[in-house]
């Protein structure tokens, strides 16, 4: 698997390199460039820019966007939700009149890429409404870095809003008491957020059935975590290129981003929130291995308020927050920066007395449920899918 995924990174990564980056002067051999510096990835990130290697994998993996048209089982359109661009999957059957289950998804992209359009996001919309004759509201919020914090969640709370008002569930002929909440990995982050978010709205008078939650990021304060360290390098999401989301989620200022490298961005304001993500406590013994937690540095200067706001960190509230959500899927993978994020939570809303059901997969690696279509269709992206879609129709 990790020959496989390297492979896929480094060829993809090369692609994006000789077509974007201009060759330096003193370089006669752009090749190595590669082998430069410790971590390929971070230098590869560093030199092409975030935006510009991203662009090219999403695009070779994910192919280009699909079109938004309805086929012979679901019905598509376009929407706008409280000024936020959805797409909206119907299913085309509908028997005697019945409400409908809901789904709203939040996509991943690092806050910073991606759409609802994208051909992967599109096939799992549309499959989920048709298998679960759902409906399905695909967000297409607005990404950073043009738009910082909070104006992505901002736009996802909004939209989950709209939706869950009484004349536009009943404009979808949706059951009010069968809408659950998803999203991956930066979409994950927000669907936990937003989740959290509507308990304390009073406008707001339904509830939630169920939350799904696809390897998300849910805490910016310990960049150290064993994930962390054990993925440090690893294709697909490196740790240097999730800082990098991070950073530019939050502010344009590369003070933080080169901070967040060192683990030294925290304040003493934020330090204090460290109870709610110390792995030492949160993180069963099998996850730990060899590593040994320390507190992470922190100074009087706070290079960024929103590390330790709640609504981009979702697993830094109490446990009054976290016992009033709904029950909860959270997808883990052993391949992943993001791992130790995803079981923490898992462990905190149990002790919270929230029904979790936790999927970890061995052999799985960040995004891998997106990977359905060729020339990239993994097997365990559809056994993760399938998975998710079976646990959906049980508890929803």
């Amino acid at each position: 698997m990790r020959s496989q995924l390297l492979c896929l990174t480094i060829a993809l990564a090369l692609l994006g390199y000789f077509v974007y980056m201009p060759i330096p002067d003193d370089i006669d051999e752009p090749w190595k460039l590669m082998v430069k510096s410790q971590s390929y990835f971070g230098n590869v990130a560093e030199l092409l820019g975030l935006k510009h290697y991203m662009d090219i994998m999403w695009f070779f993996t994910f192919a280009e966007q699909a079109a938004v048209i309805s086929d012979d089982k679901v019905k598509v359109t376009e929407s706008m939700f409280h000024e936020v661009p959805v797409i909206v999957y119907e299913p085309m059957q509908k028997k005697n009149e019945e409400l409908r289950r809901a789904i709203i998804y939040i996509h991943g992209g690092g806050w910073c890429l991606g759409s609802a359009k994208m051909a992967p996001y599109d096939l799992l919309s549309r499959r989920t409404a048709a298998e679960l004759n759902a409906v399905v509201v695909s967000v297409e919020y607005r990404l950073a870095p043009e738009h910082h914090f909070p104006t992505p969640f901002n736009d996802a709370y909004h939209a989950v809003k709209h939706f869950l008002q009484e004349q536009v569930l009943a404009q979808y002929s949706v059951d009010a008491t069968r809408i659950a909440l998803s999203g991956d990995s930066a979409g994950g982050n927000m669907a936990a957020a937003v989740a959290q978010q509507i308990q304390e709205d009073r406008d707001i008078k339904l509830d939630l059935k169920a939350q799904a939650l696809l390897y998300p990021v849910l805490q910016a304060l310990d960049m150290q975590t064993p994930s962390y360290q054990q993925n440090e390098y690893m294709p697909i999401l490196p740790k240097v290129m999730m800082i990098r989301f991070w950073s530019e989620y939050f502010t344009s200022d590369k003070t933080l981003y080169y901070a967040m490298l060192e683990n030294r961005h925290n304040s003493l304001k934020s330090i204090q929130l460290m109870k709610f993500a110390n792995w030492s406590i949160y993180l069963p013994e099998n996850y730990r291995q060899k590593y040994t937690y320390s507190d992470p540095y922190f100074d009087s200067k706070d290079l960024s308020e929103s590390i330790s706001d709640p609504r981009a960190s979702p697993l830094l509230v109490d446990d009054d927050k976290l016992r009033v959500l709904p029950k909860t899927y959270i997808v883990t993978c052993e391949y992943d920066v993001l791992r130790d994020d995803g079981v923490m939570y898992v462990t905190r809303l149990r002790r919270a007395g929230v029904q979790v059901h936790h999927d970890h997969y061995g052999k799985g690696f960040h995004g891998a449920m997106m990977f359905t279509m060729l020339p990239f269709s993994f097997k365990i992206a559809h056994e993760m899918t399938e998975n998710y879609i079976n646990w959906l129709n049980k508890n929803l």
